[in-house]
């Protein structure tokens, strides 16, 4: 797909510039206006951290601010308010491949309430202005047909019993987005936990969906989760990307524009986030230069737009 992929953007960005356009503009339309809301990745674990969390990531997202520049500011405050929280306890303040940081903790719900305690002190109202987002990765913890929190405590859980606690942390915290919260093959567990928590909370699949159509029409065909990842290199061309997302749009899912693990400083999925509209961005952290050339690039797009510009906040719940 890697090579492919490379031609097919590229093509893109010819086309935009033989237009005299900008990215967003060429591949939007006229209309394309919408910033979409960050899921600001402030704290790694999982395969992207040397610690001893068992979920890969923990994001914030500014829902109650008036603009992206605004949103990016509150994530930017947070994520600086959380070094100071985790200092003060004496916790490392290194950071993991998506720039969160990767401190060890008590345990998975620690890091929960660490980002409660972040938020606050920043000055935000957790549940209005700001919910939370997960990126379990839960294929990684997936072992023999149960799922094992071997960097923690070394438990073990039944597809059932991971449901029941999702359902329990969603109630307790403001929890808004879920993704890859079982294995990409237990479609059965998948199905379990889209009747519990999916009338409240996007459940959205990266590894189950792989941004491919089929497997994202077996879904929609089962019922199972109600949004889907967004990475362009996984399906190999701009032309299926776009399918993807607008396969989605019309089952009802959301879609999330995301960046990779292993990232460049290319800021190709900033304008492609504008350009669909898709209303939503994971793009890693506050550090790291592959990360904010990103949120640089929106904030860019939105100066461009002016009044025109426009950021969805809660309404990108469906």
């Amino acid at each position: 797909a890697n090579a492919i992929l490379a031609v097919s953007l590229a093509a893109a960005r010819a086309a935009a510039a033989d237009c005299g356009l900008p990215l967003y503009r060429y591949l939007g339309g006229p209309l394309a206006n919408v910033l979409p809301v960050p899921m600001m990745n402030i704290l790694n674990g999982g395969a992207h951290a040397a610690n001893n969390v068992d979920f890969q990531e923990f994001m914030v997202m500014p829902v109650g601010a008036e603009s992206f520049s605004e949103g990016l500011r509150v994530g930017v405050e947070i994520f600086h308010s959380l070094k100071k929280v985790l200092s003060s306890q004496k916790k490392s303040t290194s950071v993991g491949d998506e720039g969160g940081f990767a401190p060890d903790l008590a345990d998975n719900r620690e890091a929960l309430e660490v980002i409660v305690q972040a938020t606050e002190a920043a000055g935000y109202r957790v549940g209005e202005d700001v919910v939370f987002a997960l990126d379990v990765a839960a294929s990684e913890m997936y072992r023999d047909g149960g799922y094992v929190f071997h960097k923690s405590s070394g438990e073990r859980k039944t597809a059932g019993e991971m449901v029941e606690f999702y359902r329990e942390w969603v109630g307790q915290y403001p929890i808004r987005s879920l993704e890859d919260a079982l294995d990409e093959n237990d479609w059965d567990g998948w199905k379990q936990l889209t009747d519990a928590v999916g009338d409240r909370t996007q459940l959205v699949g990266d590894d189950l969906f792989v941004t491919n159509t089929e497997r994202l029409a077996e879904g929609i065909e089962r019922g199972v989760g109600n949004a889907i990842l967004i990475k362009v290199n996984q399906i190999g061309t701009l032309t299926e990307t776009l399918e993807a997302i607008e396969m989605a749009r019309r089952a009802g899912y959301n879609a999330v524009m995301s960046h990779r693990s292993g990232e460049t400083e290319d800021t190709f999925i900033a304008d492609l986030a504008v350009a669909t509209g898709v209303g939503q961005i994971k793009t890693g952290s506050a550090s790291r230069t592959d990360r904010v050339a990103k949120y640089n690039q929106l904030l860019r797009i939105e100066g461009h737009l002016g009044a025109a510009a426009r950021y969805p906040g809660n309404s990108i719940w469906r």
